[in-house]
């Protein structure tokens, strides 16, 4: 790979950080594999933490749901639910792991600042300076329902909420006495929790639009990145960097971490053959029949996935919200939509389950050979296009396996790898830039 132009300069001695997320909802992830874990229990979550500490991942990171997803009414079940809050899972991970950064997923639309800053400090007492704070937001009234706030933002508020929340917490984390009167918080707080060794949670951010990039440019240590291809990869690097020169800190203050899904196989067919698999598999008969129950607003278990398209109308309205999967553009045209893959399945000849994995969102694979992943990787950390990735392991078990007894041996090999963790909290393992004192000078 030649030098590239990312708003930063090319690094020799650049080393990969890695995260693994754990999402609870999503087709990235064959639940139902008969040889996973137990989505749910506390055993799944400690073998996971543990096995990526032996591979000296920076952190590992579990997602969040306000709310259910549902599917005409009722609970979606190809997703995951009744897991415990992520800070209280985290918290009892703490205990049983010693270096790994553990990272909670937290809404900013709907959580109490001073109360959500407060949980957030006591996992970072807990695992003595490895907590992080997973900014999300979210606008959609069938969420708020369950905070009796349906319809209460409006979309393009979620980030000008987020960065009031997110400031409220930095404020009371630096020990400063709360006060703030408006539709976020009407009352006076103030920690009583002691600072930890890294002084506050690690901030990461994952919103790619214009607002999602400022809250990030302005106040994270981490951003999750979707922009996956190369030139696109470069783009926002760039991007990032200049808006983050512009709120006045280092241009390259915030790491850059791509959310990717990790295939590997021995040789390269091997690693294809997988992708197939992986592909198939986390679209099969149901999530996909599931699928267009949501477009038709009907009941379409009685159609064979393998089979035809439903040759029946779907209903007019348009899409209802509960499975909050949609982005805002994607809830409308529903009739339009449907005609669209009508005509592509007749034009293929692609049963349901196949359009459905037609026109489905291409998952964002990293595959190959171990040697060949990892000389992709060191390639673009080198040339800082990425400071690391957080992977979204595609098989709880196997695939997490994969990562720490082959992946990272490799990466090793290259020397854009540690060997053994050199700090003891999530900001050190980062190399982030000691900022709990900039955030007290500035509250």
């Amino acid at each position: 790979m030649s030098t590239v132009d990312t708003g930063a300069p090319y690094d020799e001695n650049a080393q990969i950080h890695l995260g693994v997320f754990y999402p609870g909802i999503g087709a990235q992830t064959v639940w139902e594999d008969a040889n996973a874990p137990d989505q749910v229990a506390t055993d799944t979550f400690v073998e996971v933490a543990q096995t990526l500490e032996r591979g000296l991942f920076d952190a590992f990171f579990l997602g969040d749901g306000q709310r259910v997803r549902e599917n005409r009414g009722a609970i979606l079940s190809t997703d995951i639910a009744g897991r415990p809050d992520a800070i209280i899972q985290l918290s009892a991970l703490a205990a049983v792991t010693e270096r790994i950064g553990l990272v909670a997923t937290q809404n900013a639309t709907y959580n109490l600042p001073a109360e959500l800053a407060r949980r957030l400090a006591s996992l970072d007492a807990l695992s003595e300076g490895r907590a992080g704070w997973n900014i999300v937001t979210t606008d959609n009234a069938w969420t708020g329902e369950n905070f009796r706030r349906g319809g209460w933002l409006e979309h393009e508020r979620r980030y000008e909420r987020a960065t009031q929340v997110v400031e409220l917490a930095k404020q009371y984390w630096a020990g400063q006495k709360v006060s703030h009167d408006t539709d976020l918080v009407k009352a006076v707080a103030q920690s009583r929790i002691s600072e930890s060794a890294q002084g506050r949670p690690v901030l990461f951010q994952a919103g790619d639009s214009t607002g999602g990039r400022d809250l990030a440019a302005r106040h994270a240590d981490v951003v999750f990145s979707a922009n996956h291809a190369f030139d696109d990869a470069v783009a926002y690097a760039r991007d990032l960097r200049a808006r983050t020169a512009a709120f006045g800190r280092p241009a390259d203050a915030v790491k850059i971490l791509p959310g990717v899904t990790v295939v590997l196989g021995d040789t390269e067919a091997e690693a294809e053959e997988k992708v197939r698999w992986l592909r198939g598999n986390a679209h099969n008969g149901v999530r996909a029949v599931a699928f267009l129950e949501h477009y038709w607003g009907k009941d379409l278990s009685s159609y064979d996935p393998e089979g035809p398209l439903p040759d029946i109308d779907p209903v007019e309205d348009e899409l209802d919200p509960s499975r909050g999967t949609l982005a805002i553009a994607a809830r409308t045209g529903k009739l339009e939509q449907i005609a669209q893959w009508r005509k592509l399945a007749y034009d293929k000849g692609l049963s349901i389950r196949e359009l459905v994995l037609e026109v489905s969102p291409a998952s964002r694979f990293h595959s190959g050979t171990p040697a060949a992943v990892a000389d992709r990787w060191a390639d673009l950390v080198r040339n800082r296009v990425v400071d690391g990735f957080n992977i979204n392991p595609y098989h709880v078990r196997d695939s997490v396996n994969d990562l720490v007894d082959k992946l990272v041996p490799a990466l090793q090999e290259r020397g854009v790898y540690r060997t053994e963790y050199t700090t003891t909290t999530l900001r050190g393992h980062l190399g982030l830039d000691d900022e709990t004192a900039s955030d007290k000078k500035a509250s």
